[in-house]
């Protein structure tokens, strides 16, 4: 009774039911009665009444060898622990547990009891483990006819924790459809508060607000006063990011983190949020206070809860100790580099880059205070594609993603002729979702086995450069400034406002497209106008370009002090480095020419023609045969239509004669080109993610160790390509360097959205 009151949201109700039954019953009984009791008083966030009240029911339960009892009890006290951070203890509860459910035969609490590994694992952060189990808990009770609810409730609150909130949200919404489902109201405010979460990190102030207000009703109604606490927390959030700071009232500041004890992660947010507070009202010493607080966690709990403390500490320190908050920074970067460096799943390590953006803030602002070039670009290299320097991530060989990719393959291909042909294709694009669903989900299972490499000198970074410019560009708030190196000198330049810049470059990705006379006016015009703002530097030398935010997106050739010059656009000055030094590998050179793309199949047999090759074109052009000639060859043409799955960049495609090759397919080839050209469209723009990560399949070349990519970053008619890619590689036949033949190649032809990304 007092178990199905509370499931209902009425724990004030099963706590006097199961007080009741604690005051009059004895021995087997009466320990149920204290187990049920704990569960009630966890439920609310009385933490240390329920843990005392499991001790004494598991005492008793296994004296009276009671197994069922003890499974169940121990399984609850494991959640407890896991939630004070106490893994170990949880973990062996959770292992006595299974063992105990198996011997007994019980299926349904197998699957139960590896949905909490699977929470446990990731509070602990090992996110491959937790996504594992999650999978496996969703087949043993899907199999068992149970209620995966609470499964998809720990999925979402994972998937939130790494950044993919899109997914987070949805699995969240399923949560929520299946809690009210089964009458389990209690679970729906814990819902809508992470969606308030998402929100938040979507920086949708009022939307989080309002999940948020919502789920603190719930709370009060439910009498749970911790996850009151919480609720409130999110809402001080909001309302800060909102930039409403007058509307909190710190007497509730004070109450909210207090209330927040035993929550390590919650309380380091809420109390960073205070101390933000405090110093929007000039209160700088209690700002302090919460931030010593804060900081204490630095140097023990999950990866994630240690990075935060570092945050702190560096916060704290900023102003009477730079040197200090720099060095803080500094730590917590490599807390979580070295975490998500086991990740071989790129989009878990791409968007689980939030919190390092804010501890290179912390960094990038100090520098700027300082006014030092070196240390400006020491702290703008940090913030940047972080993950594309661990090299050559191959994710390990599946035999289950590799069934699902060809498959994937298949129902793409009948797709694409369905829509040529009119047909009906709803079944299809329901197949390819949960088909890519899978993918997703499996490639997340792996683990990658890598080394971090360190900054690159200004020194080394300055001989490889030679007479090339180096320019990397960064943003803070609404400012644009960048910093180059030329002949071994750092110089820090303060460029535009950021949004100006922003508003130009989608001008000119329009008139690109456009591609009229009056479009060329209006190119001319914009270009000119970003080349005053970008580029204020005299000189006609190469150039080497790492971008940040827009300016990935922008095809350098149409500024007027780029044309005819050598540019190559790289995510880092580090990567760059490290892609120019490095001996160019031996090959032969692969064409392909892609099916449904007008003149795709002259420019490939051109191109081949250029090097004494054949073309793999019409039914040769297989995604086997490509994937297979890519792994011997030191450069590639694929001459094909591009799709760039901006929602979801890892099945960003070339399409082929059977089908489409994706981003998951390069990821698992032995060994990348050297130079790859991609004649496609805009494949060449990646998704930018959070800290300048990106996700893509340009990018995805340079991460397996391809030195270059010649690729659109803007949409461009695919029949316009061949003459810019046949006077392209004349030029690396006659043996000039690829940046280099792609500007001559721009000068004869007229400016593209094309560009070199990577070594040049």
């Amino acid at each position: 009774m007092a178990f199905a009151l509370a499931q209902r949201g009425s724990t004030r109700a099963a706590l006097r039911e199961v007080d009741a039954a604690v005051r009059v019953l004895t021995g087997v009984a009466g320990a149920k009665a204290r187990a049920q009791r704990g569960a009630v008083f966890h439920q609310i966030g009385r933490l240390d009444e329920a843990f005392a009240d499991y001790q004494v029911a598991v005492r008793v339960l296994r004296r009276a060898g009671d197994r069922l009892g003890v499974q169940r009890t121990i399984v609850n006290r494991a959640l407890l622990q896991a939630e004070r951070h106490e893994f170990e203890a949880a973990q062996r509860d959770l292992v006595e547990a299974d063992g105990i459910a198996r011997e007994l035969g019980r299926e349904l609490a197998v699957g139960i009891i590896t949905g909490n590994i699977g929470y446990v694992a990731g509070l602990r952060g090992d996110v491959p483990a937790a996504l594992a189990a999650f999978e496996e808990a969703e087949r043993i009770i899907g199999g068992q006819g149970g209620q995966v609810a609470a499964v998809l409730q720990d999925r979402a609150a994972l998937l939130l924790s790494v950044g993919l909130m899109t997914e987070a949200r949805q699995v969240a919404l399923r949560a929520v459809e299946a809690f009210r489902r089964h009458g389990r109201t209690l679970k729906v405010p814990e819902m809508q508060l992470l969606l308030a979460q998402v929100a938040l990190s979507e920086r949708d102030w009022t939307t989080a607000a309002g999940h948020a207000r919502t789920a603190l009703q719930g709370f009060k109604g439910q009498g749970r006063a911790r996850w009151v606490a919480l609720a409130r927390a999110v809402v001080l959030q909001a309302t800060l990011g909102a930039g409403e700071p007058d509307r909190v009232a710190a007497r509730d500041v004070d109450a909210t983190v207090a209330a927040l004890a035993g929550r390590p992660l919650a309380a380091v947010q809420a109390r960073l949020d205070a101390a933000r507070l405090a110093e929007s009202r000039g209160r700088d010493d209690v700002a302090s206070g919460y931030l010593a607080e804060a900081a204490r966690v630095r140097r023990r709990g999950p990866a994630t809860l240690r990075a935060r403390g570092w945050y702190a500490e560096a916060l704290r320190r900023r102003r009477h100790d730079p040197v200090g908050a720099m060095r803080a920074a500094r730590q917590g970067l490599r807390v979580l580099d070295e975490h998500h460096a086991a990740l071989a799943a790129s989009d878990l390590r791409a968007y689980s880059a939030a919190h390092r953006a804010e501890l290179v803030d912390v960094g990038l602002r100090i520098a700027l205070a300082e006014g030092r070039p070196a240390r400006v670009f020491e702290w703008a290299e940090r913030g940047r594609a972080s993950r594309l320097l661990v090299r050559q991530v191959r994710p390990p060989d599946d035999p289950r993603l590799a069934a699902l990719l060809p498959e994937l393959r298949v129902v793409t291909a009948e797709l694409d002729r369905a829509r040529a042909e009119g047909r009906y294709t709803g079944r299809l694009v329901s197949r390819q979702v949960e088909l890519e669903r899978r993918i997703r989900d499996r490639s997340r299972l792996l683990r990658a086995e890598v080394s971090l490499p360190g900054p690159v000198a200004v020194r080394d970074l300055a001989a490889a450069l030679g007479d090339r410019v180096l320019v990397e560009y960064v943003q803070v708030d609404d400012r644009l400034l960048a910093v180059s190196l030329v002949d071994g000198r750092l110089r820090l330049h303060d460029l535009a406002s950021g949004a100006e810049v922003a508003e130009l470059v989608e001008r000119v990705a329009f008139a690109l497209r456009l591609g009229s006379a009056r479009a060329s006016v209006l190119l001319r015009d914009v270009a000119a106008r970003l080349d005053a703002l970008l580029l204020p530097f005299p000189g006609d030398r190469p150039l080497v370009v790492v971008p940040t935010g827009v300016l990935h997106s922008l095809p350098w050739s149409v500024l007027p002090s780029c044309a005819g010059r050598p540019v190559a656009v790289s995510p880092s000055a580090a990567l760059w480095h490290q892609a120019a030094t490095r001996p160019p590998s031996s090959g032969e050179v692969v064409v392909a020419g892609g099916p449904g793309l007008p003149g795709a199949r002259e420019e490939a047999q051109a191109v081949a023609a250029l090097y004494g090759r054949t073309a793999l074109v019409d039914g040769e052009a297989t995604v086997e045969a490509v994937l297979s000639a890519l792994e011997t060859a030191a450069t590639a043409h694929l001459a094909t239509h591009g799709v760039l799955a901006s929602d979801n960049p890892l099945f960003s495609a070339l399409r082929l004669h059977d089908g489409q090759l994706n981003v998951h397919d390069v990821q698992r080839l032995k060994r990348v080109p050297d130079t790859v050209l991609l004649a496609a469209c805009d494949v060449g723009r990646s998704v930018v993610v959070s800290g300048d990560e990106l996700l893509g399949l340009s990018a995805t070349f340079i991460e397996r160790g391809t030195a270059r990519v010649i690729a659109s970053v803007v949409p461009i008619p695919d029949a316009e390509t061949k003459p810019l890619m046949t006077a392209v590689h004349r030029h690396l036949v006659a043996g000039v360097a690829p940046a280099r033949a792609l500007a001559l190649a721009q000068q004869e032809v007229g400016p593209s959205g094309f560009v070199c990304i990577g070594a040049g």
